[in-house]
């Protein structure tokens, strides 16, 4: 019986401490320097953050494939460490991409889950007309040719968007 309880405890412990490790903080991500920009005063943010799968066969012998995906929730705040907004990341229960959201211009912090459920910290800059993607999904890949100073990347080398133009060197 100690046993079950040491075992028991561990495993809470670890789960703790699992959950209170710190998030991996990123460079600055900006919208896609060769992209379009639009007349709009605001600009968008997409977050293609951890994607969640689930399949509502219920237990009745379906196909085991998903039936249904969406991204992840995440959290934006201000320079001032004051959340601005929650956002669900889903338009519908069948979502096949996330949310878009309007921003006003300026720079901001994105809290959210990355593949593997590893929490991050992304800054990103929104520009008039323009929106800023972020991919934690891992699945996006930039344009073959660009420069790597260009991209910035997860600790592991995963593509997670453009490297924010205020931040760029020449």
């Amino acid at each position: 019986m100690k046993r079950f309880f040491f075992l028991l405890g561990t495993g809470l412990v670890s789960m703790l401490v699992g959950c209170s490790t710190t998030p991996v903080a990123l460079a600055p991500v900006g919208p896609d320097p060769g992209g379009i920009g639009t007349t709009a005063s605001t600009g968008g943010l997409q977050v293609f953050s951890r994607v969640v799968e689930r399949s509502d066969d219920q237990n009745q012998g379906g196909n085991g494939l998903s039936d249904w995906r969406r991204y992840t929730g995440y959290d934006i705040y201000d320079l001032q460490g004051k959340r601005v907004r929650h956002v669900r990341n889903a338009i519908g229960y069948y979502a096949e991409s996330p949310e878009r959201v309007t921003l006003p211009p300026g720079s901001y912090l994105v809290k959210a889950q990355a593949k593997g459920s590893i929490w991050v910290n992304v800054p990103v800059t929104i520009e008039r007309g323009r929106t800023t993607r972020v991919h934690l999904d891992n699945n996006w890949n930039p344009m073959a040719d660009a420069p790597n100073r260009e991209i910035v990347t997860m600790p592991n080398g995963q593509p997670v968007g453009w490297r924010a133009e205020s931040a760029k060197g020449n």
